[in-house]
This record gives C-alpha cells, sequence and structure tokens, in this order.
C-alpha cells in the first residue's frame, strides 16, 4: 500500500474510520418566521407517491374533485399540492417559470382557480438547486421571482426541495477596506483594515500589485485574510450622528478568481446580510460592493467574516433567504395589484441533513426531517424513529415533517395503515395523503378521516409527542387543550405483545398534565373505554393503541 500525505497506510486507514468532530451550526438571523399560517400543521394531499412525473390538469382536477366528494375536504385535507413535473422546461423570456404546455395548456393559475372554486388551495413545488429532482428549472438564483409568479396564480403552498443543492462557499474574499456613507452622499472616508479589530485567524498583510497595470487605482496597500468558514472576523466601531439607513462599501480583492466567495456582514450583532463575490473577477481585481444598512445613532459594530462552518450553516441561510422572498413577495404582488395578500405555507424540503430542526423555526413553517418516504414499513418505523426525537422543536406555525403518508399507498395491512396514520398525528405531523383518492377503499377512508386521531394532530396546544418508553412497545404522550392527554402505544414488532403499565407512568410525567378522574376515549373506535382497559391489553403487530383522556 502506497503511503498518503506522507502518512503510513495503518494512519491512513485509522482515519478513516475515527469519528470527525461534529461542528454544531452558529444559528444566525433566528427570529421566528411568521406568516400567520399552519397554525396546525396542514393537511392536504401531493401528487408524488403514487403519480410521480405522470401528472396533467385533467387527472389532477378529477382528483380534486375526489377530495371534496369523499368528504376529505370537509375532514379538514385543504390542500391541493403539486410535486415535480409541473414546469416546462425552460423559463420564458422574463425569467418566469411556466407550466408544461402539454400537460398544463392551460397554466397553473386556471387550475388554482379551479381548485379555489371547489373549496381547495393550490401548492405547489421546487428546489433550491438549479434543477429540481426530476431536471426541470430550479428555484436557486431566482427565488424572489419565482414567488412572486406564485403569488400570481394564487398559490398558497410551497414545497422548496433540495436535489441538485449548491452549498454557499466557505470561503471569504481579501478584505481591503469599508466606507459608510449617507444615501445619497458620496464616500468620503475609507476605513483600512489597519483600523479594524481582528479576531481569530484573520490577519493583515501587504499587498504586493503589478505596478503598470493597477498601480494607478490602488486605495489600499494591505489586506485582510483568514476570514474563512466562520473561523476569523474583522470589526470596525463607526460613529454615526442620527439612526437610519446608510451605504455600506466593501472593497475586495480577488487572489484565486477561479472560485466565487462569500462575505458575511453583522451590524451590531443583529441580522446577517451575505454578500456573493463571483469568480469572474479579474485576478488581483479590485471589486466594490454596496449594502444598505441600518445604523443606530452613536457607535455601531461592522463585522465581516465568512459564516459558512458547516453544512448547516449553508442550508439555513439559503432557506432563510427563501422564506424571505415568498413573505416579501406576497406583499408585493397585494401593493402592485391591490388585492388582499394571500400568505403562502413555506414546506422546506431539506431531506434533514443540515439538522433543520435546529433553524427551520426561522425560515419557513414545516421542514422535513428525514430522508424521503416509501411504501415499505421499515420506511415508515425508520422515519419514525428519527422524528420522534425531536418534540421539543415543533410549535404552533412551526413543525417538524417526516414526510408525506403512504396510507392507502403499495401492499400495507390495515394495521399498517392505522399505525402510519396514528404516529403521524401524535407527532404533530403535516397529514399529505399520497394514495389515489379515486380508488380509496371504505377502510383507507375510515382511517384518513378518524376525527379523533385527526383531532389530535390537529390540537390547537401545538405540541409534538414525547416518547416515554422505548422497546418493543413504545410509549407516546401529546399534550392537548384544555388539559388533556393523548397516550399511544406502539408495538414495532411482528408479533402481538402484551403491555401493561402503572398509571403512575403518565402521572408523573410533567410534560402532559394527566388527569386520572377524566373520561377516556379509545380514538381508534372512538367509543369509551375504562383506566384498566387503557393500561393493560394486548397489542397486535405492527399496530398502535390510542387514547384520550
Amino acid at each position: 500500500m502506497r503511503k498518503r500525505n506522507g502518512a503510513c497506510p495503518l494512519c491512513y486507514a485509522r482515519t478513516l474510520v475515527t469519528p470527525k468532530e461534529r461542528k454544531i451550526p452558529t444559528l444566525y438571523n433566528q427570529e421566528s418566521f411568521e406568516n400567520g399560517l399552519a397554525k396546525t400543521p396542514p393537511m392536504g394531499w401531493n401528487s408524488w407517491n403514487v403519480f410521480k412525473e405522470n401528472i396533467n390538469e385533467t387527472m389532477l382536477y378529477e382528483m380534486a374533485k375526489a377530495m371534496v366528494d369523499s368528504g376529505l375536504l370537509e375532514a379538514g385535507y385543504n390542500y391541493f399540492n403539486l410535486d415535480d413535473c409541473w414546469e416546462a422546461k425552460e423559463r420564458n423570456m422574463k425569467g418566469e417559470l411556466v407550466s408544461d404546455p402539454t400537460t398544463f395548456p392551460s397554466g397553473i393559475k386556471a387550475l388554482a382557480d379551479k381548485v379555489n372554486a371547489l373549496g381547495l388551495k393550490l401548492g405547489i413545488y421546487s428546489c433550491n438547486g438549479p434543477l429540481t429532482c426530476q431536471h426541470f428549472p430550479g428555484s436557486q438564483g431566482h427565488e424572489y421571482t419565482d414567488a412572486y409568479t406564485f403569488a400570481s396564480w394564487g398559490v398558497e403552498y410551497w414545497k422548496l426541495d433540495y436535489c441538485h443543492n449548491v452549498p454557499y462557499t466557505p470561503y471569504a474574499p481579501l478584505v481591503a477596506g469599508i466606507a459608510v456613507s449617507k444615501v445619497g452622499e458620496k464616500v468620503e472616508k475609507l476605513l483600512s483594515v489597519e483600523s479594524g479589530t481582528r479576531y481569530g485567524n484573520a490577519h493583515i498583510f501587504t499587498t504586493k500589485y503589478p505596478k503598470k497595470r493597477y498601480n494607478s487605482t490602488q486605495r489600499f496597500k494591505k489586506h485582510c485574510s483568514g476570514l474563512d468558514a466562520g473561523e476569523g472576523s474583522i470589526e470596525w466601531n463607526v460613529e454615526v450622528e442620527n439612526e437610519g439607513e446608510y451605504v455600506l462599501t466593501i472593497y475586495t480583492h480577488e487572489l484565486y478568481p477561479k472560485y466565487a466567495k462569500l462575505l458575511g456582514v453583522q451590524i451590531n450583532d443583529g441580522e446577517l446580510y451575505l454578500i456573493n463575490i463571483p469568480k469572474e473577477v479579474y485576478h488581483w481585481q479590485e471589486y466594490i460592493t454596496q449594502k444598505l444598512v441600518k445604523l443606530t445613532k452613536g457607535n455601531n459594530k461592522i463585522k465581516l467574516f465568512n459564516p459558512i462552518n458547516n453544512k448547516s450553516t449553508s442550508d439555513m441561510l439559503q432557506f432563510q433567504y427563501a422564506g424571505k422572498c415568498i413573505k416579501q413577495a406576497t406583499a408585493d404582488y397585494a401593493k402592485d395589484n391591490n388585492v388582499e395578500e394571500k400568505p403562502i405555507v413555506f414546506s422546506i424540503c431539506e431531506w434533514g441533513s443540515g439538522e433543520p430542526h435546529l433553524w427551520g423555526k426561522s425560515a419557513g413553517n414545516l421542514w422535513r426531517t428525514t430522508g424521503d418516504i416509501y411504501h415499505n414499513w421499515n420506511s415508515i418505523k425508520n422515519l419514525y424513529e428519527h422524528n420522534v426525537e425531536l418534540y421539543k422543536y415543533a410549535d404552533i406555525g412551526h413543525w417538524n415533517d417526516p414526510d408525506m403518508l403512504e396510507v392507502g399507498v403499495g401492499n400495507f395491512s390495515y394495521n399498517e395503515n392505522e399505525a402510519h396514520f396514528a404516529l403521524w398525528c401524535m407527532m404533530a405531523s403535516p397529514l399529505l395523503l399520497g394514495n389515489d383518492i379515486r380508488a380509496m377503499t371504505p377502510d383507507i377512508v375510515k382511517i384518513i378521516t378518524n376525527k379523533h386521531l385527526i383531532a389530535i394532530d390537529q390540537d390547537a396546544l401545538g405540541k409534538q409527542a414525547k416518547r416515554i418508553v422505548k422497546g418493543n412497545v413504545d410509549v407516546l404522550v401529546k399534550p392537548l387543550v384544555d388539559g388533556k392527554t393523548a397516550i399511544c402505544y406502539f408495538n414495532k414488532t411482528d408479533s402481538t405483545k402484551n403491555y401493561a403499565f402503572e398509571e403512575k407512568l403518565f402521572a408523573s410525567e410533567e410534560y402532559v398534565s394527566y388527569n386520572s378522574n377524566g373520561s377516556i376515549i379509545d380514538a381508534l373506535s372512538g367509543d369509551n373505554t375504562t383506566l384498566e382497559n387503557m393500561l393493560k391489553g394486548e397489542i397486535k403487530a405492527r399496530s398502535v393503541k390510542v387514547f384520550i383522556i
């Protein structure tokens, strides 16, 4: 075996199996994303699980009608969501997304109008990369344009997927200096890097310009490097006479123009702004950027650094930006057309890879905590195992999303379908059906319209269930309004199990307000039952029992 990087073969092999230290993402811009929507987990239907790319406006309208005729709208399922493959392969001359002219010749607005007339709300799909998962135009660099387009069509739910994601670079440009000026006034005073305070890896060096070409434009003789990946920063203290909006001019130089660079700007430790330095900047070319910033009267701290210390940070800032674009676009469209604003639910489909439970509340209404769901039992169980641990992060208007429902898809048994649905309700998950509504069996209708399970999911307290016993039979508890408690037993095994628990298990759990004197409802049957039946019984393989006390 050859040595790598001068290391012995055994040493190199050891590096492959030694776990790398996990970097906790620095959480920026953590103000809660609020649009007045999704006060309870969204309910509806999505086109992907059964139909994938085989969608068209005629079939979808049939599906929308079936939602109403089958009683699903009355049960609370009001979002009708298109997934991938609704688009044309190219944007129009304005840079806007348009629908596929063969499958959606009437356009998405026409479909939205027809769906709205049925009492449903239209949802739509795109990706935060340059392409969607099925290689249609993505929304990277077009977030505001796409949000404005969707607002003009009457869209009320946007799922932004993660395929072809292009992460923000962790590399910063060389910073030469800054200037602060009033809006409309010429820059008068330059602040060099020597007048700033440096932290971490930030350090100053003297620039050696090619004399003939660039010497006449050189503003600064020294530059600051080492601002990469959150490992270094430079700060200036700037005095202004009045509070208000100012122009911050930043002077950078590019040493390696093959690569794009990213610079973060933070004023008084507040909101983080991002500045992209394109890779097309010439070698050693001075590059000037400007940002409108709000300063307070007196002293202000202006900090420059690259904030991308890991994948989570990149994902967080990208989806936060998309969320800002959505809110701005719906407000702008309403103002431009003198109509009432129609906010859009923002569904972050980041697959859980960048720990969105830590920052999702700052970016959107719901966030995928897992990879894709599939119509097999192991998929259901694995997604449950991950999502159930994240109960602390769910809240009113902000939900953990373990992906769409597979109830009625594939060859699940009745017990498996019921357990899947009940677990998603206990976890306060979005309830987005993926089956062919036109061909539902009575058993499937019974499960997905169970009013007690839906009430658990849609409870106004907005809490996700907590698992208090983990084993062959898991025990989950979910606090509900008016001091009620939902209790779920989940048999994960392939054989029937007996369960027996003492009442103190629930009475001592601080997460819920357990009331031993309350009436008890079997949520699956809807019948009243006894305390004895709730605490002790038999539970079939791959099934649940759910009680409301």
